[in-house]
């Protein structure tokens, strides 16, 4: 696993994400929603965020996911870990979900409800995307899966609990049925360690906010590191 050590402007209990107010052809400033909880988060990419406190690390990407509007079933990669200092941490499957527009909130899917649900188009659609979510802090060495979920034929079996460690960072995809259908707006990715929860923010853009997002990024990037040091600095 490639280890790469992050430099975030640290700024407890705000979170920086692009929800982006689209007005066609005028940049418009960046609102940073509070995720409810105490932690720093971090734009990688556009599809690609990294949130942690001072006890839980999580990197998550969601390209494909945005394209899934409509359908039940979507998975996020994630890669996770607990940080320096802490205890390994048993992660179980409920400690996982994610928080939808309407405010309700959808738990991880279970591995039985996987095997007999089709979604070979989604995971193929998969393989031409590239995004690293390999984000993860200096004392991370080695890798492990994340592995709650296992294909019928790749001979691996799937977990109900993952042991999580300061020096591995665990790597997968999380599935999720979302009843009535994937819907576009801010999402959260919600992760309880053994003391507190991470929230992961991912907003589902509509196609008009697709576009302002990609011919403004360097912009919106910019000015959620402005906003950040105006808050508390490095």
């Amino acid at each position: 696993m490639r280890v790469r050590p992050l430099h975030p402007v640290l700024v407890a209990g705000l979170i920086a994400c692009a929800l982006v107010g689209v007005r066609a052809q005028q940049k418009t400033p960046v609102p940073i929603p509070s995720p409810g909880v105490p932690q720093i988060m971090t734009l990688m990419d556009k599809y690609v965020r990294v949130s942690y406190n001072n006890e839980g690390y999580v990197t998550m990407g969601y390209r494909l996911a945005n394209t899934l509007v409509g359908q039940e079933w979507i998975f996020l990669e994630a890669g996770m870990t607990v940080r320096e200092g802490r205890p390994p941490y048993k992660l179980e499957r409920t400690a996982m979900s994610i928080s939808v527009p309407d405010g309700g909130t959808v738990p991880l899917a279970k591995q039985s409800e996987y095997t007999v649900t089709d979604l070979r188009g989604i995971e193929n659609q998969a393989k031409v995307i590239n995004d690293s979510i390999n984000y993860f802090p200096p004392s991370v060495r080695d890798g492990c899966r994340l592995g709650f979920f296992a294909e019928m034929t790749s001979g691996l079996v799937a977990y109900d609990v993952v042991e999580l460690s300061p020096i591995r960072g665990c790597v997968g995809r999380l599935y999720f049925k979302i009843p009535g259908g994937l819907k576009y707006g801010q999402h959260f990715l919600n992760v309880k360690f053994a003391n507190s929860t991470v929230r992961v923010p991912f907003k589902i853009y509509t196609k008009e906010e697709d576009k302002f997002v990609d011919k403004n990024w360097k912009d919106i990037k910019k000015q959620v590191e402005e906003t950040f040091k105006k808050k508390g600095g490095n």
